[in-house]
């Protein structure tokens, strides 16, 4: 039998007991993996285990696929009408919203993500985005197209059948919505990987779904590593496509296996080395509230953080001693605090990569201006780092960190700022600060990125789409434009 996971949380935050199964859910049911092993979950703040969760293998992602297209060929897809669908996912929904509070305990305690960040933004987030697309469930239509009297011609946007999804540790609930609300809308049937770090939530909503009422075999998530699980997703030859959020480099991985395999259709959301652009005539206050947000959110932990932030002549002086004073100010500790915005890193393996990093930074002559040490004694913590004197050669400059390290970097003019910030192998995210709005809308049509804000960073909205360009990744997430990746285009004519 799977282990019951049951913890009493008693913090300044949140007070309550949740008790739940960590077995693989495959075909409505929480089973032990095939090989009877488990992978131990870690708490960042301290480096202890606080459960375990059921190892996937090859075996267990062969299971999940026989079941999904067992739903798909039974329960759902074309035999499970739009509008019944879309109740189900509303269902879920309503239950997620019964349990924000859990929902959010679970992201901090294996996250390290601070409680009221997770409940004012990323579990409501999730929920919005499972509404969104409930809503979308009976509304995919084709086309009848007009070719002559003794032809009818029409078109049909029809389910791909089992999709595989593998979703990053550093949003695990809302990728978790991300990946399942388009596909689950669209009568598609789903095979999803967790993270091992930060699997608790997926499992948990599970049970939710199951609670639900969706039928067994439309959702399954296998826990497990990426070398064995991820792999198996990815080389599954009747899983005919593939959605990934995670690091530019194991996308490539999945590319290739879809190329090996079967040529899946694939969606990839990578990584990111975002521009936050600031020009002299900004606002300073804004300009620096939403800095701090875009770089130090999450532990910077995003795609989208604003790592590399340009400053125009005129106000560098005037912007780092106020970006400098605000960072300061940031309180790094307990998620479970009141007034903690910053936690600990998820892993030992990410702290050691970031402080890597700064380590890089420090060997190839870039100032360390605040940071750029471990915060307390135990756990993952980083304090907020922001480095000058770099050049666009450094690695902290190139590279995606993934973590609480800023570099400010000086530009003199339009010309001058737009070349710099599309000098990166990415294009995720851009911002630009500025209260011109000709020139607003100037720079950000001439930066290479999928989402440009201006005059803010990092808002967004489940009816938006969300995706980058160049290594960033391929196709988009979220909105109307998501739906496409799991309804494909039939074309059907008939002579009368």
């Amino acid at each position: 039998m799977p282990i019951v996971f049951t913890h009493e949380f008693n913090t300044p935050v949140y007070k309550g007991k949740v008790s739940f199964n960590t077995g693989l859910f495959i075909n409505g049911q929480f089973v032990d993996g095939s090989g009877g092993t488990t992978i131990d979950v870690v708490n960042p703040t301290d480096g202890k285990v606080i459960t375990s969760v059921s190892e996937g293998t090859q075996e267990d992602v062969d299971l999940a696929v026989d079941a999904a297209e067992q739903a798909f060929e039974t329960t759902w897809g074309l035999n499970c009408p739009g509008n019944k669908r879309g109740l189900l996912l509303g269902k879920l929904a309503s239950l997620m919203e019964e349990h924000t509070d859990e929902l959010a305990a679970l992201e901090a305690l294996d996250n390290g993500k601070a409680f009221n960040a997770a409940r004012s933004k990323d579990v409501p987030s999730a929920i919005a985005c499972i509404r969104y697309f409930a809503g979308w469930a009976d509304k995919i239509s084709g086309r009848v197209m007009e070719t002559t009297e003794e032809r009818f011609s029409y078109t049909r946007h029809e389910p791909i059948g089992v999709v595989g999804q593998i979703i990053p540790w550093n949003f695990p609930l809302l990728m978790f919505a991300w990946k399942i609300a388009p596909a689950l809308a669209t009568g598609n049937t789903v095979v999803l990987k967790p993270s091992e770090f930060t699997p608790l939530t997926a499992i948990r909503v599970c049970h939710l779904a199951k609670e639900a009422g969706f039928p067994p075999g439309i959702l399954n998530v296998v826990t497990g590593y990426g070398n064995t699980v991820g792999n198996a997703i990815s080389f599954h030859m009747r899983i005919h496509k593939i959605a990934f959020t995670g690091s530019t480099l194991v996308g490539r991985k999945i590319m290739e296996a879809a190329g090996k395999s079967n040529l899946k259709n694939v969606t990839l959301e990578l990584g990111g080395k975002s521009p936050n652009i600031i020009f002299d005539d900004a606002d300073l206050e804004q300009a620096v509230h939403w800095a701090v947000l875009g770089i130090f959110s999450n532990q910077g932990q995003s795609c989208l953080a604003c790592s590399r932030i340009f400053i125009q002549e005129g106000i560098y002086d005037e912007f780092l001693k106020r970006f400098t004073e605000k960072s300061r100010s940031i309180k790094v500790g307990d998620p479970f605090a009141p007034d903690t915005f910053q936690g600990p890193q998820v892993s030992k393996i990410q702290y050691d990569r970031i402080m890597g990093y700064i380590d890089s930074g420090k060997k190839e002559g870039a100032k360390i201006h605040i940071g750029g040490e471990r915060h307390g004694s135990e756990g993952y913590f980083i304090q907020p780092t922001i480095f000058l004197d770099t050049n666009p050669d450094m690695r902290i400059v190139k590279e995606e960190i993934f973590g609480p390290v800023s570099v400010v970097i000086k530009f003199k003019d339009e010309e001058d700022i737009v070349r710099q910030a599309n000098n990166t192998m990415y294009g995720l995210a851009a911002a630009v600060f500025t209260k011109d709005v000709n020139r607003a809308i100037t720079t950000a049509h001439k930066l290479k990125a999928g989402t440009v804000w201006v005059n803010c960073y990092g808002l967004s909205n489940p009816n938006v789409p969300f995706g980058g360009y160049k290594q960033s990744g391929i196709g988009r997430e979220m909105g109307e434009y998501a739906l496409a990746k799991y309804v494909p285009l039939s074309l059907y004519q008939a002579l009368t």
